[in-house]
Order: structure tokens, then C-alpha cells, then sequence
């Protein structure tokens, strides 16, 4: 933040920035695993910054967390059993028990001082906290994926930072392997996966090892989210069996889950790959 209360996050490898206008810091700390930070600021409410890095603001968070939840879910024919990794601000989470098929969510976040601070700071990303379908369990989701009984989730969704520090190792096969051992036979994988416009060195990896580690498809969905790095986003589907045969289309038309972003047209339109992508990716 510089002296005219301006929080701004660089960008180096898009030689770019994002700067917010800032009202005062609200909390800074530094955890056994990251520094966090909050701030109000004048027209994104409050934000939340780890390591540096803008993870979330309460006016544009709801794209990011309802494109990592809802797309995921209506690609699985019943999902019943869904897994968090990462997610500690818990808007996933919040999205995740709007569908009512869903009787189980466990949420495995490193750092339990991202919820407690999310709970502080950011409460209506906590409504759903104390539902009774919800189970939180603070450790390493990587150690977790690695001892977790085969066959028994429907949906693990990945809502982790960017692949550096703690989050690296959930950026390589092994963890999709392990992923693709816990899902059973129709199970959905998804994870942010970075920028389309300055990350394809993360996403054609990351659809490359979804493959090797199993999962018999990969769709990326892209959407914009103004905070981050280019405004453009995007998160990676993975499903065991073709996703175009396992979404309920017809569920996601005629859904009643109340939503600000997500709806059956976005869904679709979200799957459409610019021209650029399809050529990164040969």
C-alpha cells in the first residue's frame, strides 16, 4: 500500500498491475504458513490479501466462487459427498450447500486462520458455516487426498491459492492421481486454474496431468473476475467419465438455487475457448 492508500498487486509476468483504493487496514498477521492482510477499500468493500496477492473482495468475489461451485456440481450426475481443498474464506463452501442433493462437505484448509478472519471479515461468505452438512477439518490437503478411502466422494473441488508455497504441491499428477482414486465412477474434479491471458504455462500443464493421472476429460471454464491478474479467469474441470454425458443440463436450467453469475447459459458459454487457447494447447 503506498502513501495515497492505494493497495496495488503487481503482476510480473504480465508486466501489468491492479491497484484498489484503500479506506484503512482492518488486520495483518503472519500465520505458521502466510501473511494475511485485510482492507476496507472505497468500492470493492473489504479485501482480503495473502502473501501479497489479492484473494478475494466482497464485491467481486461471487463470480469466482459460484464458477468454482456450480459448474463442478451439475456435472455429476448426484453428488452427494463433496470435498474441499483450499476454500478457507468458505464462499465455496456457501455455493457447495445451495444444492440439495448434497448431504456431506468436508472442507480441508492448511491455515485455519483464513476462516477464522473470513468469518470476521467477511460473514456472508460464512452463512452456511453451521449447517449441519458442513465438517471442517484444518490440515494439509495433500497429506489428507493421500490417505482418503477410494471411491467414496462425488466432487472435490480445488480452492487454493496460486501454485506457490503451500499450494504447489496440488499443482502436479500425483495429487490428481490421488483425486482420481478418492472419486468414484462419475466423479467431478475441479481447480482454479489462473489467468487464460498470462498462465497458460499453469493450465497446459494442469490439463496435461489431469489426463495422465486418469480422468477420461478436461473442459476449462473461463469467466472474468475484475480483481485478479487481467480480469480473466479461469477454473479446470476433470471428470472420470465424458462431462458433456454427466451434466444435468435440464437441473441447471430449471435450478432454483439463487445465484448472481452462474446460470445454464454461463455454464455453456463459460466452456467456449478462445482461439488462442485451442492453438496453446496443440
Amino acid at each position: 500500500m503506498d502513501r495515497s492508500q492505494w493497495f496495488t498487486e503487481i503482476c510480473e509476468e504480465g508486466g501489468s498491475a491492479f491497484s484498489m483504493k484503500i479506506r484503512e487496514k482492518l488486520h495483518d498477521e503472519q500465520t505458521a504458513f502466510q501473511r494475511i492482510e485485510i482492507y476496507a477499500t472505497e468500492w470493492f468493500g473489504n479485501l482480503m490479501v495473502i502473501d501479497g496477492f489479492v484473494m478475494l473482495t466482497a464485491r467481486d468475489n461471487f463470480i469466482y466462487h459460484e464458477m468454482m461451485a456450480h459448474p463442478a456440481l451439475f456435472s455429476h450426475p448426484s453428488p452427494e459427498n463433496v470435498v474441499i481443498i483450499g476454500g478457507g474464506d468458505c464462499g465455496t463452501l456457501r455455493e457447495v450447500l445451495k444444492h440439495a442433493r448434497v448431504t456431506h462437505v468436508l472442507q480441508v484448509e492448511i491455515d485455519e486462520r483464513v476462516t477464522r478472519l473470513a468469518e470476521e471479515f467477511f460473514p456472508e461468505l460464512c452463512v452456511s458455516n453451521n449447517d449441519t452438512r458442513a465438517e471442517f477439518f484444518f490440515g494439509d490437503g495433500i497429506r489428507w487426498m493421500q490417505t482418503a478411502d477410494p471411491g467414496n466422494v462425488d466432487v472435490i473441488l480445488v480452492d487454493s491459492t496460486d501454485p506457490i508455497g503451500p499450494a504447489e504441491g496440488l499443482y502436479t499428477e500425483a495429487f490428481y492421481a490421488n483425486c482420481h482414486r478418492v472419486l468414484g465412477d462419475s466423479g467431478v474434479l475441479v481447480q482454479q486454474s489462473e489467468s487464460p491471458l498470462f498462465h497458460m504455462d499453469i493450465i497446459n500443464p494442469m490439463r496435461k496431468q489431469m489426463q495422465a493421472a486418469g480422468f477420461a476429460d478436461v473442459q476449462t471454464l473461463f469467466f472474468p473476475q475484475p480483481s485478479y491478474p487481467s480480469g480473466w479467469w479461469t477454473a479446470t474441470l476433470a471428470g472420470k467419465q465424458p462431462l458433456s454425458e454427466t451434466y444435468r443440463e435440464q437441473d441447471a436450467v430449471h435450478t432454483h438455487i439463487k445465484t448472481s453469475y452462474y446460470n445454464a447459459a454461463v455454464h455453456q458459454a463459460a466452456l467456449t475457448a478462445p482461439e488462442f487457447f485451442h492453438k496453446a494447447l496443440e
